[in-house]
């Protein structure tokens, strides 16, 4: 893992397009104001796991669907 450290107004940057700046520091709180192409996601952590999990639920309900259905088509 890279660390780096940024004051208020600093960035840094991923590549040729994503820059991350520091907006605004609050205590334990900081603000990040992040730039980067509209077909890149960007998440928080937990919402990107959250999304990982129901994705993975989904996947998993279509394949026993299939299963349920192909199991159904043999018998006929």
């Amino acid at each position: 893992m890279l660390v780096l450290t940024r004051k208020v107004n600093e960035s840094i940057k991923i590549g040729d397009e994503i820059e991350i700046k520091v907006v605004e520091v609050d205590g334990e709180q900081i603000k990040l104001g992040i730039k980067a192409p509209n077909y890149i996601e960007i998440h928080r952590k937990e919402v990107y796991l959250d999304i990982k999990r129901e994705n993975s639920e989904a996947a998993q309900v279509s394949t026993d669907l299939l299963n349920i259905l192909k199991n159904n088509v043999k018998k006929d």
